[in-house]
């Protein structure tokens, strides 16, 4: 009987826990269907590929003083054929946060990477990459920050 009762109030909690994460409300990707020219073999009409073309991929902060946060914003244009579109962007480090368009880039339109990188407990010279994921060839781009740091006492 006791074996019975344990099934029975083990089916009703696997039950409620089912049901329960059927409403998951998470981040959902867009349903907006993306034209990649690329075959599985690696071949395709280059014509037609997003090409991400950034303004620049090098910044330097110059000198900051450790503690604070410095922000720049990477400019890229789509000068290809279809829509681009970022898959990720990580930094090396976690002192790096990163935040990116994440709608499809049209041909000729813009969209940005934007790095903020924390000094704390960071000091001389840094120098962080960003690599930027996307559905281009190559389908990545790396960026790269520098800085130097200096203690609030040097000043």
């Amino acid at each position: 009987m006791k074996l019975n009762s344990f099934k029975l109030i083990f089916l009703l909690i696997s039950s409620i826990v089912l049901l329960a994460s059927c409403g998951n409300d998470s981040e959902k990707l867009s349903g907006d269907v993306i034209h990649n020219p690329i075959t599985a073999s690696g071949e395709g009409d280059m014509d037609e590929l997003p090409i991400m073309e950034f303004r620049e991929t090098l910044h330097d902060f110059g000198t900051v003083i450790e503690g604070e946060m410095v922000t720049f914003s990477f400019k890229f244009k789509n000068d290809g054929g279809s829509d681009l579109l970022i898959s990720d962007v990580s930094a090396s480090c976690g002192c790096t946060a990163t935040k990116y368009t994440k709608e499809p880039v049209k041909p000729g339109e813009e969209g940005v990477v934007t790095v903020t990188f924390n000094t704390h407990r960071r000091n001389g010279f840094q120098n962080k990459s960003i690599t930027v994921s996307s559905n281009t060839q190559p389908n990545k781009t790396i960026l790269r920050i520098k800085a130097k740091v200096i203690s609030p006492k040097d000043l």
